[in-house]
């Protein structure tokens, strides 16, 4: 067990206040249990101060009357400049009177548009060349080249092919119009003749 002159020991190590030490000896003469908290004044629990609500502070917008502000913050804070003017785009006054007249006139104010008619396009036609006319021309191109040959000497070298090419053509144009061959013959014919006679000369003279 503890003694008394323990217990006083064990209070002064414990730097206990006089109503503490006071209050534990108490405590062992009743045989009470000891205390968990022993406050140094008082045995009651100190009451601390209850938590007191924030006021509900009513701004301008909840109050009924509505708070005006002075007239100088209304200019400084530019509220009497006006906004200025912005014309808006007009209307076309023609076009307003042709659909007032199509009101009038049909009851309605939607204008019927005109379909555009595209432009058609018109084929080029080629003319076609006739096969008789590409043959006369043949024939002509080889009577040139021959004339070309005997200006050079070399006449007979290429008279045969040429006379071949020529009469195969001819009787291809016979095919297409007879009367216009016959015609285109004779043609041929005289020329080849003074041809040949000239060729003759020329060789005859160069003999002598």
């Amino acid at each position: 067990m503890v003694t008394g002159a323990a217990n006083s020991a064990m209070m002064e190590e414990s730097k206990l206040t006089c109503f503490q030490q006071r209050h534990l000896v108490n405590c062992m003469k009743r045989g009470d249990a000891f205390p968990v908290h022993c406050y140094p004044t008082s045995s009651r629990e100190p009451e601390f101060p209850k938590p007191v609500s924030p006021k509900i502070i009513l701004t301008t917008s909840l109050c009924g009357r509505p708070h005006l502000r002075p007239a100088e913050i209304c200019r400084a804070g530019n509220a009497y400049i006006r906004e200025k003017f912005k014309p808006q785009a007009t209307r076309d006054i023609e076009k307003e009177k042709e659909r007032l007249q199509n009101i009038l006139a049909t009851g309605k104010d939607k204008v019927e548009k005109k379909t555009q008619k595209k432009p058609v396009k018109v084929e080029e036609t080629v003319p076609e060349v006739d096969r008789f006319d590409e043959l006369v021309n043949e024939i002509q191109d080889r009577q040139n080249f021959l004339s070309e040959m005997k200006a050079l000497g070399q006449s007979k070298t290429y008279q045969g092919i040429i006379q071949t090419e020529i009469s195969q053509k001819l009787r291809e144009m016979e095919t297409i119009d007879k009367q216009r061959t016959a015609e285109l013959k004779g043609a041929i014919a005289k020329s080849f003749n003074t041809s040949i006679k000239h060729d003759n000369r020329s060789t005859g003279q160069v003999d002598q």
